[in-house]
């Protein structure tokens, strides 16, 4: 028995074949792969130059680009602007760099130890709830207003995401290489050295981006604990005489460095993981 088939009538939509996104964005395709990046922040400027340029904003607002890149270029020819990023700079590495290591040397002792584990993680875990910005009074009290006392809470701020995402990647190495290790009579540091810092790599990489990204961000409340030089204390000091332009340098400043630093580190990530099948979209 031949089936039934439906009448089509004139009030029933037309079938539509629906394009790929791929193809409704075909335009892209016809933009360098370099330049995608940039196109969102090209039409915010342009909307930003505009409503500046047509008055919708006050200068001492929302200053321009324009106005922003010629005060960026005035710091820079007079000096200013190295002086500032310089330091800033090695605090914000000084301290990544303590609070790194600290960070992978407990995860490290955490992650293989259970007795460690239980003495430590607890208080470590406590310790990571508390605000760094309530902990400032007490840095001052302590160590002073010196360079001390910024890259220890620098270097705080850095500990956890790597501590965090060392153990993780520690507790996640199967069960059954820690056999085969033991079968092939690998030593504590052969294991170590072997199977579980190149298996938890991938998660120490992440702390490792996690933790430069609080340290720029920390150095803001740090530089702020008296002292004369840093990008911190320079968009203070703009923010009180309503220098808008000076506080966007300075932000943009932390933009430009914590985007290099950022990329630094993913470079490695690429050289050292660059072994790993994975999916990239």
């Amino acid at each position: 028995m031949m089936a039934e088939s439906r009448p089509h009538f004139a009030s029933d939509p037309p079938i539509q074949v629906t394009a790929n996104s791929d193809s409704r964005l075909g335009w892209l395709n016809h933009i360098p792969s370099w330049l995608h990046g940039w196109l969102v922040p090209i039409v915010v400027l342009a909307l930003w130059q505009l409503s500046g340029y047509l008055g919708w904003v006050t200068p001492t607002q929302l200053p321009t680009p324009l106005a922003i890149l010629r005060r960026f270029i005035e710091l820079a020819l007079n000096g200013e602007l190295y002086r500032h990023v310089s330091i800033s700079f090695v605090r914000a590495i000084a301290g990544f760099a303590l609070g790194s290591i600290a960070g992978l040397a407990l995860g490290t002792f955490t992650g293989i130890g259970r007795l460690i584990e239980r003495t430590l993680d607890p208080s470590l875990q406590m310790l990571r709830t508390i605000p760094l910005l309530a902990l400032t009074p007490l840095f001052i009290l302590w160590f002073g207003i010196g360079e001390f006392s910024k890259m220890l809470l620098i270097s705080l701020g850095a500990f956890f995401p790597v501590y965090l995402n060392t153990f993780l990647g520690i507790r996640s190495v199967d069960s059954k290489l820690f056999q085969v290790t033991r079968i092939l009579g690998f030593s504590r540091w052969q294991m170590i050295r072997r199977l579980i810092l190149p298996t938890a790599l991938p998660n120490i990489l992440l702390g490792l981006r996690l933790a430069l990204g609080i340290s720029w961000l920390v150095l803001v409340f740090a530089e702020m604990m008296g002292t004369s030089s840093g990008i911190g204390i320079m968009i203070e000091e703009a923010r009180g005489y309503s220098n808008t332009d000076i506080v966007f340098v300075g932000i943009i400043l932390f933009a430009i460095v914590g985007a290099l630093s950022d990329y630094v580190v993913r470079k490695l990530e690429k050289k050292l993981l660059g072994w790993r099948d994975t999916y990239t979209g």
